[in-house]
């Protein structure tokens, strides 16, 4: 396992730049080549970034923006900030202007840097309103019309300038900063009211880093792949802090779209994903091996379940055996080196967290020697909680806490956490603060869950989301959805029941699918509304939820369901920026469909 030595992120920065100076440290794309910077040079650029802040006039513990997509850039800033004793606040470039003027104006930000055009006319529009902001970087150098707005390459040159003038003040400031100091604000998603600013210190991250780096192992021959955005805690810490940490390689992929293209260019190592991103990767592998030949169809069943069989006596404790063995030799040959092949043939694994992942999808990839570890935690938590070991990976957990992290379970259920992992506090907020940190330091996750007979972790749903039927009957949610949205017919869907008669749902379907199936069938339709309404669809979807249910207690299952010809999405304010439904929202815009799901069904 890796050791770390630093107790804040800067301390970190300056000690890896130093012991891995000729390392590649970033790789990015531009045209169809991927080209690298050292981390030398990345340190060379960061310094530039943090003198160039403080010749626009910077001070300690100003908070700075950044609202970009996810690359190289964007990490640079952020040490840039950092370790000239700043705050970054982090902007999901998904946010509507609506939702980034909140977040700036709040935030009380000085500086912004935006990643592009498209992200500086936002700030641009709001400028007249953001008072206390008093420059605007764009890292593409787009050129803007704007004295307040100014390309990268101009603050890259202020900023050697007066590293000219102040040699080694740029260590002198990274090396004074304390553990206790704030590093970011980092704003909820929000599922209900406005998002709150999470303040979260070198401590907390570094705390976090040696937490995980005890669980996992990550060293200077890894490569990650990033895409996740860097807005989110979960790839800052993981993807982006804890892989410099160690001196990895950080790759960041063009695009969402260019993930699967990237991950053959690169062969990552290591990679931190969503549930939503295994859920399409699977959709993809089962969409492709439905149309395949009946031999092909066959040999991959057969070795998914030579797999499985094998997976399942591994976690007993008992050997393979010759048979088997022989088996497994033949379906990795056949089929598993094609599926590992596709993310890139070095993968040692992926880590999974940000919500929940179905433990059939687990199992699916395990059995086809790709290891997906779930973990657990919060935006207030740094975020790690605790994480499946690769050693025992137990799938339907999130695996055993921290070394550095404590962790019990209140009465009602509710996980409660302790430690150096724990936020600061809300920015501006010691209310909503005071809300969820006791007296003795207990945060109060808003999890339900419980220890396995091994001691993992295992999360039963969002104490807020739990359904309670008029009957009195508990449904939690979270089981049912992540089993139906593994159905390639199935794109997003929202359980609702609470204080209702029985548990309904709102279901957006995978309409690449469905159409396509609807068209083999030669439906006649014209637009998705007369699609979704189609009795042949409405009898497809019948069948999906009652072989998906067939597990499930009678009260718990879907016994109403409402297609929508469209998905929820940020900009109605339906999804959080880490693509989270917010349950609310969409009960409130959807309020006269779910009546109508109830009034028109009886008790029976």
């Amino acid at each position: 396992m890796s050791e770390i030595n630093f107790d804040t992120i800067a301390e970190m920065f300056i000690s890896v730049t130093n012991k891995y100076a000729d390392k590649a440290a970033f790789g990015y794309k531009e045209g169809d080549e991927w080209k690298m910077l050292t981390f030398a040079q990345a340190r060379e650029t960061v310094e530039k970034i943090s003198g160039g802040l403080k010749t626009l006039g910077f001070k300690t513990g100003d908070h700075v923006g950044i609202i970009s997509q996810n690359n190289h850039l964007w990490a640079m800033s952020d040490y840039g900030i950092v370790c000239a004793r700043g705050v970054t606040t982090t902007i999901y470039p998904t946010l509507t202007i609506k939702q980034v003027k909140w977040i700036v104006q709040h935030s009380e930000c000085r500086f912004v840097f935006a990643g592009d055009r498209e992200q500086g006319e936002k700030i641009l529009s709001l400028l007249p309103e953001l008072k206390r902001v008093e420059k605007v970087i764009i890292l593409d150098d787009t050129a803007f019309d704007n004295d307040n707005m100014i390309g990268l390459t101009e603050l890259l040159k202020l900023g050697e300038d007066y590293r000219d003038k102040h040699p080694g003040e740029f260590e002198k400031d990274a090396m004074s900063i304390h553990k206790d100091d704030v590093l970011t604000l980092i704003y909820t998603s929000g599922t209900t009211g406005e998002p709150k600013g999470v303040m979260l210190t070198h401590g907390n991250f570094s705390s976090n880093i040696a937490g995980s780096l005890k669980v996992i192992t990550a060293d200077e021959n890894d490569t990650f792949l990033s895409f996740l955005p860097l807005s989110h805690v979960l790839e800052r810490m993981a993807g982006y802090f804890l892989a410099t940490s160690v001196g990895a390689t950080i790759y960041y992929a063009e695009s969402i779209n260019t993930v699967a293209d990237n991950m053959r260019e690169v062969h990552p190592t290591l990679m931190i994903a969503v549930p939503r991103f295994y859920e399409k990767v699977y959709a993809k592998i089962i969409d492709n091996i439905t149309t395949a030949s009946s031999v092909k169809k066959k040999l991959f069943w057969w070795s998914i379940n030579a797999g499985k069989k094998a997976e399942n006596l591994r976690e007993l404790g008992h050997s393979v055996g010759v048979f088997l063995g022989t088996k497994l030799k033949i379906a990795n040959k056949l089929v598993f080196s094609k599926l590992q092949e596709k993310v890139g043939g070095r993968l040692r694994f992926f880590a999974s967290g940000g919500a929940p992942l179905s433990k059939e999808i687990g199992k699916f990839f395990k059995a086809a020697g790709i290891s997906i570890l779930e973990g657990y935690g919060l935006t207030e938590t740094s975020p790690v909680i605790s994480i499946n070991p690769f050693e025992k990976n137990k799938l339907g957990t999130v695996g055993p806490p921290l070394s550095n992290v404590e962790v019990k379970i209140a009465e009602d259920g509710e996980i409660l956490t302790r430690g150096p992992h724990i936020m600061k506090g809300y920015f501006k907020n010691d209310e909503a603060t005071a809300e969820v940190i006791d007296k003795d330091g207990w945060f109060y996750t808003g999890d339900i869950g419980m220890f396995d007979e091994d001691g993992y972790l295992v999360i039963t749903d969002r104490k807020k989301n739990i359904i309670v039927t008029s009957g009195g009957k508990n449904v939690a949610p979270q089981p049912m959805e992540n089993v139906l949205v593994t159905s390639k017919w199935i794109e997003q869907i929202l359980a609702i029941g609470d204080k209702r008669r029985f548990v309904s749902a709102f279901i957006v379907p995978s309409f690449p699918n469905l159409e396509a199936w609807a068209k083999e069938k030669e439906l006649k339709w014209e637009t998705r509304d007369e699609l979704i309404k189609l009795p042949e669809v409405k009898e497809l979807y019948d069948r999906v939820i009652d072989e998906s249910m067939e597990g499930f207690a009678q009260f718990e299952k879907i016994k109403r369901y409402i297609l929508l010809s469209h998905e929820f999405t940020i900009e109605n304010d339906e999804l959080t920026p880490s693509m989270k439904i917010r349950r609310s929202i969409v009960e409130k815009h959807y309020a006269e469909m779910i009546n109508s799901m109830y009034d028109e069904v009886n008790d029976n």
